[in-house]
């Protein structure tokens, strides 16, 4: 979807690009441009924003612009008419193959793009991230000296996944209120190819699929990747308006909803035992999949005990497919997930997953059948250090931004933060001059209805979070008190 006219729909898909050292401000903007073109939201023929309205979603002064788009007329890629603005040049197209499929850029572009490449100056708080447990280098050792030499006898495709593994998180799911068989297991590469297996499997070009409003920027890439129609339905304390649920029911007839029930990302919300049990039944009634994502299981002993399994709750007959991983509980690098689903679902998406890949990577399936078992020990002790990152976070905030807003979430690995009277957007282009990267609402709710918040996750060490909160103060004090920064020189 060409995104290019809206100037802060571009801003986004700018990002971070502007941050590092040389070139002068214009040319790397122009660099950045540059590097869009060609893609689905920059094609032969859209037209740039207008040069003002550029500036004022990326908080920089107009003349900056002004020589970006210079320099890309010089090096050919744009062309300028009065009256029809700035578009991209034809020339731009020559010399890539036409088989050079670019790929689109989606809301979830600022996660991603900072993932690819790397820590560098800017503290990057686009998303949370913990070192690997500890436990993990202990287990590993213990693998290579007792498990390996049978592993390596197996033929090592397994699209369903471990045998092994399967009943450990059978066993996981009767611990959490969910009775489960190992048959009804498909083990994932991470929950992020669960969701991109189940959205093959169930969303068809023009089909909608309803999600939480805000919701975690990926599913809108996944989702529209498909063919599939979003639609959003606010929350409330206890999850998911069951209101409005029915009403998008009836309106949209959608092939699927997709929540978060517990740590919901961005907010942080524990959906309620009595409201997995609304959801559940009027999912049923209008025969609508459910795919829950628990993903976000780390959780404070001290905090308010989690609800069975949203399936716990279904009535007899019902779609409900549960995703769960290790990633957030143990680390990021140990990519195994798995959907529960009921047998004759297993077994279609288990031939999904091999046409994917065959089969997750088998010495990190023994790894982490190795660690189910503490699984909730794991996820507790990731639980307490959490809540005290979250609690430091609320009163650095507290002490030098105390106009932002917030409610303290219930589990998760951010805050949710309202700006006021801010475009968050506009924002996080200042606080990118300060060495702060952050994710503005609009990429977790494109309707705009959250553009005045930020995500701001907690999962860093206390002097990182210490000097994030205080290159977020000098931004904030700077855009309320000045706007966006003046001209820097074009050198």
């Amino acid at each position: 979807m060409d995104r290019s006219g809206d100037a802060a729909a571009l801003a986004d898909l700018i990002g971070g690009r502007l941050t590092g050292p040389g070139g002068g401000l214009y040319r790397r903007l122009a660099d950045a441009i540059a590097g869009l073109i060609g893609s689905a939201e920059l094609p032969v023929g859209a037209r740039l924003p207008a040069e003002r309205r550029l500036a004022e979603a990326l908080a920089v002064s107009r003349s900056t612009v002004v020589a970006a788009y210079d320099e890309l007329r010089a090096r050919g890629l744009v062309e300028s008419r009065r009256g029809s603005g700035t578009t991209i040049a034809r020339a731009a197209s020559r010399g890539r193959s036409r088989a050079d499929k670019r790929m689109p850029v989606g809301y979830g572009e600022s996660l991603f793009h900072r993932i690819a490449v790397g820590p560098g100056e800017v503290i990057s708080l686009t998303y949370a991230v913990d070192p690997g447990m500890p436990e993990l280098a202990a287990e590993l050792i213990e693998l290579a000296s007792s498990d390996l030499p049978t592993l390596l006898d197996d033929v090592g495709y397994h699209p369903r996944g471990l045998r092994v593994l399967r009943e450990r998180i059978a066993e996981h799911f009767e611990e959490s209120g969910l009775p489960t068989s190992p048959d009804e297991i498909v083990v994932t590469t991470g929950a992020h190819q669960a969701i991109a297996l189940v959205t093959q499997m169930y969303l068809r070009t023009g089909a909608a699929v309803v999600i939480e409003q805000p919701s975690w920027p990926g599913c809108f890439d996944l989702f529209g990747a498909a063919g599939g129609r979003v639609v959003g339905v606010p929350l409330d304390d206890a999850g998911i308006r069951p209101d409005l649920l029915t009403t998008a029911f009836a309106e949209h007839q959608p092939a699927m909803l997709f929540v978060m029930p517990t740590f919901h990302n961005p907010t942080g919300r524990l959906m309620s035992a009595n409201r997995r049990r609304q959801v559940a039944e009027l999912a049923a009634k209008h025969g609508v999949v459910v795919v829950e994502d628990n993903a976000y299981s780390a959780w404070d002993p001290a905090g308010p005990a989690i609800p069975p399994p949203l399936a716990a709750y279904a009535p007899d007959g019902s779609e409900v497919l549960t995703i769960g991983s290790v990633s957030k509980a143990v680390w990021g690098g140990l990519r195994i997930g798995w959907i529960r689903a009921s047998r004759p679902l297993a077994e279609r998406l288990a031939r999904h997953k091999a046409l994917a890949d065959l089969g997750s990577p088998v010495i990190d399936q023994a790894l982490t059948a190795r660690l189910l078992p503490r699984l909730g020990e794991l996820t507790a002790a990731r639980g307490r250090v959490a809540t005290a990152r979250r609690k430091l976070m609320g009163q650095l905030l507290a002490e030098r931004l105390p106009d932002w807003e917030w409610s303290e979430p219930e589990g998760g690995s951010a805050l949710w933060i309202r700006l006021p009277d801010t475009d968050a957007r506009v924002f996080a282009q200042v606080a990118l001059r300060h060495g702060v990267e952050v994710v503005a609402g609009r990429a977790m709710d494109p309707t705009s209805r959250h553009d005045d918040h930020l995500r701001v996750p907690f999962a860093y060490a206390e002097p990182v979070l210490d000097d994030a909160v205080a290159r977020l103060a000098r931004a904030w004090q700077e855009l309320r008190r000045h706007g966006p920064p003046p001209d820097v020189p074009l050198i």
